[in-house]
């Protein structure tokens, strides 16, 4: 497979991260300090939004697998969603000046939608890395080409977000500034999406079988343990984000205050909860880079549970770092990071050996199943995750704008490390349970 194909394919998760990391990195600050929803709402808001639109993953990904396009099966979706992606994601970052009531409508709709949408992108985008290849190995170099290039984009995301809000005049009660600032980062994902169209090749075809129900496809489904056991690992993965990255901002503001972690560079103040999400993405790649040598060495399932628990274990000790100062933060994360890297791509690489499992047992390929089933997995995690956070911080008696008490502040800090490590210990304990070996059954 050419170069320009890994780098082509790996554009499509750069312009589905950079929507990913704005909506789990700053949605909700931009809903509780920006918009001043209440926190309790913003996380019911995401609990129905998300848990709906991860429930309708599923029936894309069936309706994926009956596209017949001279495109192909999957490519033709980025194509026909790339324009309404961009425009939904200007509208989820807009506030009319409204009543309390419809700004929560207005915020209901554009996201309800956006996610739908996200859906109807990413689910064929996903479903991808199942009919370019057939080879194991050439599937984790292309995962990892997926995911290094999705930490590229979260990084350009999270650099562009905040200075350009500020450029734009994006401040609390003033929404407009972030609204601009998203514009810009819309047309960009609009431009990748469509060269991942333009630049990959379908290559494996479905074999040909009697045609089947929905209702079939899907109790195949609920029978398939390694897809049970991997869709578990991911929504405790997506627990795991959700709590740290809803987190950030909040934790930045009020725990280590903005004013005393900003960085000037290159004339350009960043401010700390910047720096630590771009950190982050930065030492992602590295381990992402990794990650093919590690799973050659080790195998996959070996490999994967090895860097969760290691994960656990230092979002443990990142409690460590908390009063050190921003340098020890940065350093923790970088670790932390180093090691979540390597989570992905080997979980997507291990979706496509699940999908080829499937085939052998049942006769069919059901391709965009299986991957849309996986993204419905982790955004029931990321759904959970981040109300859980909301809900969390409403308990603690948190305020938007405000001083923090002592005990919502240690709240805040107990979002970046126990609640994460919980999560990590959780997916681990899940994949040891996997009874695939890159994509054949263990013996026993």
């Amino acid at each position: 497979m050419r170069l320009s194909e890994k780098i082509g394919y790996g554009l499509g998760d750069a312009a589905c991260s950079m929507f990913w990391k704005l909506f789990s990195v700053y949605l909700m600050f931009f809903y509780t300090d920006i918009c001043g929803l209440d926190a309790w709402v913003v996380g019911l808001l995401f609990l129905v939004t998300r848990v709906w639109d991860s429930l309708l993953d599923p029936f894309v990904g069936l309706v994926c697998d009956r596209t017949r396009s001279r495109w192909g099966t999957f490519r033709p979706w980025l194509l026909w969603g790339a324009l309404p992606f961009g425009l939904l994601g200007v509208l989820t970052f807009s506030m009319p000046d409204w009543s309390e009531g419809d700004r929560v409508a207005h915020a209901a709709v554009t996201y309800s939608a956006m996610m739908v949408v996200y859906s109807l992108v990413n689910v064929p985008y996903a479903s991808l890395l199942g009919v370019i290849s057939s080879d194991a190995q050439e599937r984790t170099t292309l995962a990892s080409f997926r995911m290094a290039f999705a930490a590229g984009g979260s990084i350009l995301a999270v650099l562009l977000i905040e200075p350009l809000a500020r450029l734009f005049g994006g401040e609390a009660g003033h929404p407009g500034g972030w609204t601009a600032s998203v514009a810009v980062i819309c047309a960009l994902v609009v431009a990748l999406l469509l060269a991942t169209f333009l630049s990959t090749r379908e290559r494996v075809r479905p074999v040909r079988s009697e045609r089947h129900s929905v209702a079939v496809s899907l109790r195949d489904l609920m029978h398939n343990r390694p897809w049970l056991i991997l869709a578990a690992a991911a929504i405790c993965l997506q627990l795991f984000n959700a709590f740290r990255e809803s987190g950030t901002v909040y934790y930045f503001k009020y725990c280590i205050g903005e004013g005393d972690s900003s960085v000037v560079l290159g004339g350009v103040a960043l401010t700390g909860s910047v720096l630590f999400v771009a950190v982050g993405q930065l030492f992602n790649i590295v381990g992402i880079i990794f990650t093919p040598a590690l799973a050659a060495r080790f195998g996959r399932r070996r490999a994967l549970a090895g860097v969760l628990l290691v994960t656990a274990l230092l979002s443990l000790g990142f409690r460590l770092a908390e009063g050190a100062g921003l340098a020890a933060l940065l350093a923790a994360q970088a670790l932390i990071s180093l090691t979540v890297g390597g989570v992905l791509p080997l979980l997507w690489a291990m979706s496509a050996d699940v999908a080829d499992y499937a085939e052998r047992c049942t006769g069919r390929r059901d391709t965009g199943l299986i991957f849309s089933s996986y993204s419905m997995a982790q955004k029931i995690g990321w759904s959970v995750g981040s109300a859980a956070t909301a809900w969390i911080l409403s308990l603690a008696g948190f305020e938007a704008n405000a001083v923090q008490s002592e005990a919502t502040l240690s709240v805040i800090g107990f979002l970046q490390s126990i609640l994460p490590a919980a999560a990590a210990l959780g997916a681990f304990v899940f994949v040891l349970r996997y009874p695939l070996r890159d994509g054949q059954p263990v013996e026993s």
